[in-house]
């Protein structure tokens, strides 16, 4: 052994002597950002071929949603004016969100805890964070393509023409990043995965009965709106109506700080619950 930390052995061949040298490895720690980004990718391609066949029947399932539910509230609300049925119509992107982030993605993760599956993926040589970044990216990006399915049927079956402006960028990715976030946090922070159904059905009947999303907001009791000045939900409808829509909406400017703090609240969330579950 050298002074420079490598081994040297010799092999006779014959009457030649041959010299083998060895450098130790040292195992170096996977770190930075090239690592954190190679590990994305390779999760963000695990995900998609592991949830293939979920991921065409929740597009099937997220337009139904979306597009039923507007059709629904339509005979409930009999015959509408044209800007009744324009703030219906505007309010179906947000149906059509809600289901895919804030119900099946803390089921599917769940069902991932009530399998060997969720341990399988902790235990894999990449970071936790890019593991749960890849999973975000899939089903934010599925919750986009049953929006526009959903709203384009809901345009048709009303009679509505919607004007899109650029606006409607920032509002779907802001609506729809919160929306999953907030359930992949709800998936990973509830304890007893066993509670996730119960709770995400509770939570669809007080959003689909008792939140502003295609009804305005005045119509509830003064103290109701307090709430869901706090709550996503209407926030949501509202970034997403100003971006299909001219004059049906003003001062979204609290509304996009609303999501960005639910937004935050459900990473840090996350971050905390999965760097500490073993």
């Amino acid at each position: 052994m050298d002074h420079r930390g490598r081994s040297r052995s010799y092999l006779g061949v014959g009457k030649a002597t041959v010299s083998i040298t060895a450098d130790w490895i040292i195992p170096q720690p996977r770190r930075g950002v090239g690592h954190l980004w190679r590990s994305y990718r390779v999760m963000l391609r695990f995900e998609i071929t592991n949830l293939r066949l979920f991921l065409m029947i929740t597009l099937v399932i997220q337009t139904l949603v979306g597009a039923g539910m507007g059709i629904m509230y339509g005979f409930f609300l009999g015959d509408l004016s044209a800007s009744s049925r324009m703030f219906l119509v505007s309010g179906i992107p947000a149906l059509a969100l809600f289901p895919l982030g804030f119900v099946l993605v803390p089921s599917v993760i769940a069902d991932h805890r009530f399998a060997d599956t969720y341990d399988y993926i902790w235990s894999l040589p990449v970071p936790r964070l890019a593991s749960a970044a890849a999973t975000f990216t899939v089903f934010a990006g599925l919750s986009l393509p049953g929006v526009v399915v959903a709203v384009g049927l809901s345009c048709w079956v009303y009679g509505v023409t919607l004007t899109p402006s650029l606006m409607i960028v920032p509002a779907a990715g802001l609506a729809a990043a919160m929306a999953t976030s907030v359930g992949y946090a709800l998936g990973h922070s509830v304890r007893n995965p066993r509670m996730i159904n119960p709770l995400t059905n509770l939570l669809v009947f007080l959003v689909l009965m008792f939140s502003p999303i295609v009804v305005p907001i005045e119509r509830f009791p003064a103290w109701f709106g307090t709430i869901h000045q706090v709550l996503p939900f209407w926030h949501m409808a509202n970034v997403l109506r100003d971006g299909l829509t001219s004059g049906l909406v003003d001062h979204v400017a609290g509304s996009y700080a609303v999501l960005t703090a639910w937004l935050i609240a459900a990473w840090g969330l996350t971050t905390w619950v999965i760097s500490r579950r073993g």
